[in-house]
């Protein structure tokens, strides 16, 4: 089985494309492995600013024709053209797809370097994709790693202390733009009820505001503010508490967003200024938002731009954990790899010493002179056992496992076959509470 992933992320292309591809991400997994052989496990990591698709193949062989087959699925949800789709995504396979992914899940690949939210959206993209039944067994191991290394780099570099994040740079773009520093006095609507929108909330109650409201097209606000405090809003309360605020926050990424027409007209009597902050992939806010007098717009560009720099020392030390991270599991990941080879000679090896102890047993009876025999030859099976099993893994310790089954093949005639991904393999974590973490 071999590893690959599909990136695209605001690095390599604009976010506006990112959005455009993310259109359907939900079900991409579903349908890839449904609609290709050489799709056998996906998972879907698509957040603010990203769009990556981690998944399995039978043999590296496959993976063009995996890829071939996401590209093509992109391009059926999305409406972009299959070249485009194709462009836009780096393919990366062995090594780099978890020195990639272990370096996102810390935050070291992000528009703010060592936000912490990402780690989290790791998580919820394993658990969905377990949910689906579209995580293999490998993909579950590289997550499960990902999570772990996010976690130590979390308690052992600086990057961890300083709990930043694009909602708490976005929010400190807000306080220096706005008249006071003193969010216990402003007015803000939060649009949307997804992990954005609960980590806005937070960091707005650490920074002691208490007036907020959240709307949500999909009707979901109540319950959201039932678990974190707020005034839920609809369709007939929002143009009111939008006219009143301070802020408006965009979490959401829906289908409907808020027009630069409908906000001046809704705020035409408003006195105080408004500062709106769309942090949806897919705005929240039409960009001519920005053009309306007393309004000033901040996106996840401003954010990026506005990100502070990390101590050099902090991200030597961060990096350094992710390659020890990313070494150790394609280690580990090579080992497991003979593991099949190993179990076939040994099978092999035994067929051969059951066959033989058959005709000792045919000819002498069940003696102690047969059991004798027996004993002797276990004891030198398991001997000539040992230096291939040794053998097999240092080979896949330097990544020569394939030599080591092409060798068995040659010599013994034994086809090695490789055991079928399990989709839920080793669930990480309790599930109970992450929905709404």
């Amino acid at each position: 089985m071999v590893l690959f992933s599909l990136v695209a992320t605001h690095a390599d292309i604009d976010l506006e494309t990112v959005a455009q591809l993310s259109n359907g991400a939900s079900g991409i997994a579903t349908s890839a492995l449904s609609g290709s052989p050489a799709v056998t496990g996906a998972i879907v990591l698509a957040t603010c600013n990203r769009y990556e698709i981690y998944g399995e193949a039978p043999h590296a062989d496959d993976v063009e024709a995996a890829r071939a087959a996401l590209v093509s699925e992109i391009s059926g949800l999305s409406g972009l053209n299959e070249q485009l789709v194709s462009r836009s995504f780096s393919t990366r396979t062995g090594p780099e797809v978890s020195q990639h992914l272990f370096a996102v899940s810390a935050g070291l690949d992000s528009a703010v370097v060592g936000e912490r939210e990402i780690a989290g959206q790791v998580r919820r993209a394993l658990i969905t994709a377990q949910h689906e039944g579209t995580a293999s067994s490998g993909l579950v191991r590289l997550f499960q790693a990902a999570s772990k290394t996010a976690k130590d780099v979390g308690a052992q570099t600086a990057l961890g202390s300083r709990g930043l994040s694009i909602v708490s740079v976005a929010l400190d773009l807000a306080t220096d733009l706005s008249e006071s520093p003193d969010w216990s006095a402003k007015k803000v609507v939060v649009f949307g009820t997804g992990a954005y929108a609960g980590a806005t909330m937070a960091l707005l109650r650490e920074r002691g505001c208490t007036d907020i409201s959240v709307f949500s097209s999909s009707g979901r606000a109540e319950a959201f503010v039932a678990t974190r405090g707020g005034t839920s809003l609809d369709s007939d309360s929002l143009p009111a508490a939008v006219a009143a605020a301070d802020v408006m926050i965009g979490c959401s990424g829906s289908d409907t967003r808020v027009e630069a027409g409908e906000l001046a007209e809704i705020r035409a009597d408003s006195p105080q200024p408004l500062i709106a902050i769309d942090l949806a992939l897919t705005h929240d806010f039409d960009p001519e938002v920005g053009q309306l007098d007393g309004v000033e717009l901040l996106t996840l560009e401003s954010v990026r731009l506005a990100a502070p720099q990390e101590q050099a020392e902090s991200l030597t030390q961060a990096s350094g954990i992710v390659s020890g991270a990313a070494q150790a599991f394609e280690q580990e990941r090579e080992a497991r790899s003979v593991d099949s080879a190993i179990v076939a000679l040994r099978r092999h090896t035994m067929n051969v010493l059951d066959a033989e102890m058959e005709r000792v047993r045919a000819r002498h009876g069940c003696t102690a002179a047969a059991e004798e025999v027996e004993f002797a030859l276990r004891r030198m099976v398991k001997q000539l056992l040992h230096v291939p099993t040794v053998r097999a893994r240092e080979l896949a310790a330097n990544g020569q496992q394939d030599d080591y089954v092409s060798a068995l093949e040659t010599l013994y005639g034994i086809t090695v076959e490789q055991p079928a991904a399990a989709a839920q393999a080793e669930c990480p974590v309790d599930h109970r509470g992450l929905e709404t973490a």
